[in-house]
């Protein structure tokens, strides 16, 4: 999976909440949220569209999904596992285990997780 730019997942972002979404309707959105001109929006949907996360269809240029948000988020997690932990989901809960600003629910929350697996 090519890796997604950060203003490319803010309109995937925008297109998983609103699809089918017409191209039009995201640089509507894209302007009021983060201040872009149409050109930005229809720029980043095209490269999304060229690595083939999205499908533009006629008439309206309306935008569809081919990749669920889950599979953008676990390759987008193992990139930052590989880029910062070597690889190591350990030392990634060593990392988070170690913040003082989780919570005990927190913390009971994950190794509820960790048992259930």
């Amino acid at each position: 999976m090519q890796k997604l730019f950060d203003s490319e997942i803010k309109v995937m972002e925008l297109i998983w909440e609103k699809e089918p979404v017409s191209a039009k309707e995201l640089s509507v959105i894209a302007e009021e949220k983060f201040t872009w001109n149409k050109n930005t929006t229809y720029t980043v949907i095209k490269k999304i569209e060229a690595k083939g996360y999205i499908k533009r269809e006629d008439p309206g240029f309306i935008c569809t999904s081919l990749i669920s948000k889950d599979d953008v988020q676990r390759s987008e997690t193992q990139g930052l596992i590989d880029k910062l932990y070597g690889g190591s989901k350990k030392a990634l809960f060593s990392a988070l285990l170690a913040d003082e600003t989780l919570t005990q629910d927190e913390i009971d929350s994950l190794r509820e997780m960790i048992e259930k697996r």
